[in-house]
């Protein structure tokens, strides 16, 4: 697995900071809700973006949102990771399992799942005042989404860097998504970002699952595979924003 030394780092950042200001993701004035799930990737976003802020000369708000479930879990990891950024926490408590697992009993309770998780995290953002929602999707779950649009759906297509929501006036950002997974997740473990287990009865057993080991699979055969994806993804998110 491909590791990240401190000599690494500038490389990371210097992606990070190439995505936000290719696509103009945050600007002077914004209020940017980093939406923590309590995973690795989220950690690692606010890590990232509170790197960025300190050297950019764009002066923007960051706050953090917890969705909490409803499952039961330890909350100090994240409390801890938020104070040592300085960034203001939110924990929204919804009954979103409950209403998943008891009241749906979905066979596939991923996509409704997703969609509660994210008008409560768009709602709390608004209650923030916050203009911009930032996610900590990288790379390999662009392409991930991208084979599950295709083998489910027959489409092709993947998330956007930017995607603004009508509804709400909420403007969706993806600072992390020319990292690929490995990297991130070598972030994590280097800067001792903590993260919450994952209480979910369905994680490891998902769709999702199964397209992260079709990637692992596809990469071990193909090793440039990623490269050519992202460069590929770059050229047609910059041919939409055109």
């Amino acid at each position: 697995m491909e590791s990240v030394k401190k000599s690494d780092g500038k490389w990371y950042l210097t992606k990070v900071k190439q995505t936000i200001y290719k696509f103009g993701m945050i600007q002077d004035g914004d209020t940017v809700v980093v939406g923590l799930s309590g995973g690795k990737d989220s950690a690692v976003l606010l890590h990232a973006l509170v790197q960025f802020r300190r050297q950019a000369k764009i002066k923007f708000d960051l706050k953090a949102v917890f969705v909490d479930l409803g499952w039961p879990l330890d909350r100090a990891p994240l409390l801890a990771l938020t104070s040592r950024y300085g960034v203001p926490l939110h924990i929204e408590e919804t009954p979103i399992a409950r209403i998943v697992f008891e009241r749906r009993q979905e066979k596939n309770p991923c996509a409704l799942c997703s969609n509660l998780r994210r008008g409560a995290l768009n709602q709390a953002a608004l209650q923030l005042e916050g203009n911009k929602v930032a996610l900590g999707h990288h790379l390999d779950d662009a392409i991930e989404t991208f084979l599950m649009n295709l083998i489910f759906t027959g489409q092709m297509g993947t998330f956007k860097p930017v995607t603004f929501l009508d509804r709400t006036g909420i403007t969706q950002i993806r600072p992390l998504i020319q990292l690929p997974g490995r990297t991130v997740e070598s972030l994590a473990r280097r800067e001792g970002l903590e993260i919450l287990p994952n209480p979910c009865p369905a994680s490891g057993a998902t769709r999702r699952r199964e397209m992260t080991d079709l990637v692992a699979e596809l990469c071990s055969r193909y090793p440039d595979l990623r490269e050519k994806m992202r460069t590929a993804f770059l050229a047609s998110f910059w041919k939409e924003k055109i």
